[in-house]
Order: structure tokens, then C-alpha cells, then sequence
């Protein structure tokens, strides 16, 4: 099939932010922005965990139980990621590494899944990684999925609204190309966020 032209661009936003990501995490180079690589260590645990003030939103074991102000853990398996129904709680706790990955990789797991897959994949049945090499590896998978599903789409589908059934989000009320356009935004946001949640992890203590 071929990619529609209208989906170009943004196919290509997508995997420019998916691979600066990536890179950010798990190294051993990232693009700085300007064509120059930088190194970096890979992500370890005790980063993909931290805590940078108290009462944050994180994954946590199940056994556990949530964190501060959130009211369960969203997700499957023996690790969830802090959650609690709407409106949230005010003012928004601030969330760690681990729950922001966790957040980009459900998303698009479950968004791939609600475009050209069994279109029945729930948040309760998506597993939580508890570690940061099984993050990083299961955001890449669920960037995979995301991404294949994409590339199943033709122009006409771009303009249909509810093509994607994604129940967490305004997708079945949108033109699926909006909604490709606010993933990307997601992911634009949410791993700049990550990368500074990383420099200050590195620079803690210093000074």
C-alpha cells in the first residue's frame, strides 16, 4: 500500500522523536539536535524510579499498592502504574520516568491495537515493566506496532472519524489523521520530559 502523502510528514516526525527517544534512554549516542551525537549511558533503574519530590506518581508493585493521592494502579501483571479516575487530582503530581514511559507505551500500544489489530486491547490487560530495560524494550515494541499500523492506512482513512478505537482518549469522535498528530505531540512532549527528568537525575546533588 502506498503511504499517503498527507501522512508523510508526520510518519516522519514520529520516527525522528521515537528514535532522539531511544537514544536518550538507552544510548550509547543520542542526536543533540544538531547532527552531533552525544553520548549516553544507558538508563538504570535506580533513573527510570526516582523520585524527584515527594508524593510522585510512579510504577510500582502491585502488592504495594498506589502511591500518594492515587486512588489504584492501572495496568496488568504484578507492576502498575499510579492512576486514579477523573478529574485528577489538583494540582497534578509530578510523575517519574517510569510512569511517563509507561504512559507513551500503553498509548500506543493500545492505539496500534484500536487501529488494525483485534481493536479490544484494554489498559487493565496492558503489563507494567518494573525495570528499565523492559521499559525501554516494550516502549520500542509498542513504537513498532504503532507504526505498522500507520503504514495500514489509506488517505481515505485519515479523514474518517472513530477509525481508531481507542476508548481512553477522543479518538472515536476524530479524523484518525488528528489523532496521528496528537500521538506524535504526545511523544514529543512527554520524551522532553523524560530527557530532563535524565539531566537532573545526573546533576542531583551537584553544587
Amino acid at each position: 500500500m502506498t503511504t499517503p502523502p498527507r501522512l508523510l510528514p508526520l510518519l516522519a516526525q514520529f520516527d525522528f522523536a521515537r528514535e532522539r527517544l531511544v537514544g536518550r534512554l538507552s544510548g550509547p549516542v543520542t542526536d543533540s539536535g544538531d547532527g552531533t551525537g552525544t553520548r549516553v549511558e544507558p538508563m538504570t533503574d535506580d533513573e527510570y524510579l526516582w523520585e524527584p519530590v515527594p508524593g510522585c506518581w510512579s510504577v510500582r508493585r502491585r502488592a504495594d499498592g498506589p502511591g500518594q493521592r492515587a486512588s489504584f494502579l492501572a495496568g496488568g501483571g504484578t507492576w502498575g502504574r499510579d492512576a486514579a479516575p477523573y478529574p485528577h487530582p489538583w494540582p497534578p503530581p509530578v510523575t517519574t520516568i517510569a510512569w511517563r514511559l509507561s504512559h507513551l507505551t500503553e498509548m500506543l500500544a493500545l492505539r496500534a491495537d484500536h487501529t488494525s489489530g483485534s481493536r479490544s486491547a484494554t489498559r487493565d490487560g496492558h503489563p507494567v515493566d518494573g525495570d528499565a530495560a523492559g521499559a525501554v524494550a516494550a516502549f520500542e515494541a509498542a513504537a513498532d506496532a504503532w507504526r505498522r499500523a500507520l503504514l495500514s492506512v489509506d488517505d481515505t482513512a485519515l479523514d474518517t472519524v472513530g477509525h481508531c478505537t481507542y476508548p481512553y482518549g477522543s479518538d472515536v469522535e476524530e479524523p484518525f489523521l488528528d489523532i496521528v498528530w496528537w500521538v506524535n505531540q504526545e511523544l514529543l512532549h512527554h520524551g522532553a520530559e523524560i530527557a530532563l527528568l535524565r539531566d537532573l537525575h545526573r546533576a542531583r546533588g551537584r553544587g
